[in-house]
């Protein structure tokens, strides 16, 4: 079992930038595919990210594709999400989650219940 902690987030103007994390404990990282997904309020999950345990594979949702990347550093237990020219639509709680095995196809990274471990969640707030 991997408990998920994220961290990173905060309020922040339209056109700034955030770096979120995830540290994971209990077992390593490097067992894990990892997303991150994000929830606004009033409406559904939704897929931001992802990425493999060794870091070759990643796949983005297309309402973020070219503004964010995700990356990992399995030595220190941490998955990151770099987000770049945040827009208001953005605001949402990220979270980050856990899933074991290895997967080449962009449908095993996108499915939120798919993914067996979850992150409590943080907040980010863009201004407009």
């Amino acid at each position: 079992q991997v408990l998920l902690v994220e961290s990173g987030g905060g309020l922040v103007q339209a056109g700034g930038s955030l770096r979120l994390s995830c540290a994971a404990s209990g077992r390593t990282l490097s067992t894990y595919t990892m997303g991150w997904f994000r929830q606004a309020s009033g409406k559904e999950r939704e897929y931001v990210a992802g990425i493999s345990k060794d870091s070759s594979i990643i796949f983005y949702g297309d309402s973020v594709r070219g503004r964010f990347t995700i990356s990992r550093d399995n030595a220190k237990n941490t998955v990151y999400l770099q987000m770049n020219s945040l827009k208001p639509e953005d605001t949402a709680v990220y979270y980050c989650a856990a899933r074991e095995g290895y997967y080449s196809s962009r449908q095993y990274y996108t499915r939120a219940p798919d993914y067996r471990y979850w992150g409590q969640g943080t907040q980010v707030t863009v201004s407009s």
